[in-house]
């Protein structure tokens, strides 16, 4: 089916992947729909980290200088020891991180994210904005797609593009499984920077993980500075699979029993955290395929992985970049635009999943040896070694480089 404002592509799921996508869609010259579950288009969380993977999309879409106006640009991400509180590794994200990727390293508040891009949709004439669209299924109609809501509407496109997040339905046309639980938890917060004066925190324009078995605190400053993020890990003793789904296990109590013996600054931080709402960590298992006929997945929808590499949102607009590019290449032949982007992004995203999977087991290890192995690696490396990062931050794909 021809792309049309009648027959747009329909985009399922307004977060930061699905806005994105709309925004490289449209400026490939393509109708689009955006479907969004909630009232109202929003980020729930604090802080985000965007990597100059992610970046480097943000430049081509068009929407970072207004990305950097709400910013924090870091010089260096520390990795600390949570009970010493003494430094382990660093690495410059300065000058020279930029000059290697072609694109910064910022930090910022996910709501003023949302906001950059939902601005930059809301301006662009081909994209439409809709809320309180529950999406219960989708189904191919020969070059056409057809999506069903829970109100027992329906709308009809050129293709659909599922970017529901964690708790897909959209995947569920493709698989039938379920989130895997970390049973680890995480409690979130960002609190104004005056206060931090008063924190017992390190440099204030630097991103710090506080490292230790079972568990982790990261801190960074967002929204211009005028805020400290700060998040806190902790594998939870109380988890069970039959209580996996109510607010039993990984409780403030528990986590100010997980916390107790760790550095001062560690301690602090506890002592800031909101503690009103708990985070589950879950991700899935990669999948093989996302892609049949017009219907394709991105972002969470496809790959949701667990937040270690901090690289969650960026592999979601390393999808929308490459979205755009392959649309753009095949016009209305969707189905082999998604072909190839899936031929892409399924073996990158995958490891990039199974990676953060891997990174967690070695910043949280409980084993002695396993500990003392990690840190002399750490300790031996300077501060301008990008091996480490290079794979995930140094991904720059474009189709004009795609034979």
């Amino acid at each position: 089916m021809i792309n049309s404002k009648e027959n747009p592509i329909i985009v399922v799921g307004g977060g930061i992947g699905g806005l994105a996508t709309a925004l490289g869609l449209a400026q490939a010259d393509r109708y689009v729909k955006v479907l969004e579950q909630a009232p109202e288009f929003g980020e729930v969380g604090a802080g985000i980290q965007l990597a100059a993977n992610a970046t480097n999309v943000l430049q081509k879409l068009g929407v970072m200088d207004k990305v950097s106006e709400v910013s924090v640009f870091p010089k260096r991400l520390v990795l600390m020891d949570a009970f010493t509180g003494e430094e382990l590794s660093a690495l410059n994200i300065d000058e020279l991180y930029r000059e290697r990727y072609g694109a910064p390293y910022v930090v910022l508040h996910r709501t003023d994210l949302q906001k950059t891009l939902i601005d930059a949709c809301e301006n662009h004439p081909k994209i439409e904005l809709l809320t309180n669209q529950e999406i219960t299924n989708a189904e191919n109609n020969d070059d056409s797609v057809q999506v069903f809501t829970a109100a027992g509407e329906s709308y009809t496109g050129s293709a659909v593009i599922g970017a529901d997040g964690l708790w897909s339905k959209t995947r569920k046309l493709f698989v039938d499984d379920q989130p895997v639980c970390s049973e680890y938890v995480a409690y979130r917060g960002a609190i104004p920077m005056e206060e931090v004066a008063n924190a017992n925190v390190g440099d204030p324009e630097d991103v710090y993980m506080f490292i230790g078995p079972n568990m982790h605190v990261v801190q960074y400053p967002v929204r211009r500075g005028e805020l400290y993020n700060q998040v806190v890990v902790f594998k939870s003793s109380q988890y069970r699979k039959e209580i996996e789904h109510t607010d039993q296990w990984g409780t403030p109590e528990e986590m100010d029993e997980v916390f107790k013996d760790t550095c001062d600054r560690v301690k602090t931080a506890i002592s800031y955290i909101s503690r009103q709402k708990r985070w589950p960590m879950y991700d899935r298992d990669p999948i093989e395929n996302w892609t049949q006929g017009n219907i394709t997945l991105m972002g969470d929808a496809a790959h949701p992985m667990l937040q270690y590499l901090a690289q969650g949102a960026c592999q979601a607009l390393e999808d929308a970049g490459y979205l755009a590019d392959v649309v753009r290449q095949h016009g209305d032949n969707y189905s082999e635009a998604f072909r190839k982007y899936q031929k892409e992004r399924q073996p990158r995203t995958a490891y990039v999943q199974t990676s953060a999977r891997k990174w967690g087991e070695i910043i949280h290890a409980t084993d002695p040896i396993m500990t003392l192995l990690r840190n002399k690696i750490l300790e031996n490396r300077t501060d301008k070694d990008y091996k480490y990062v290079d794979q995930y931050h140094g991904y720059n794909k474009v189709l004009e480089k795609v034979n």
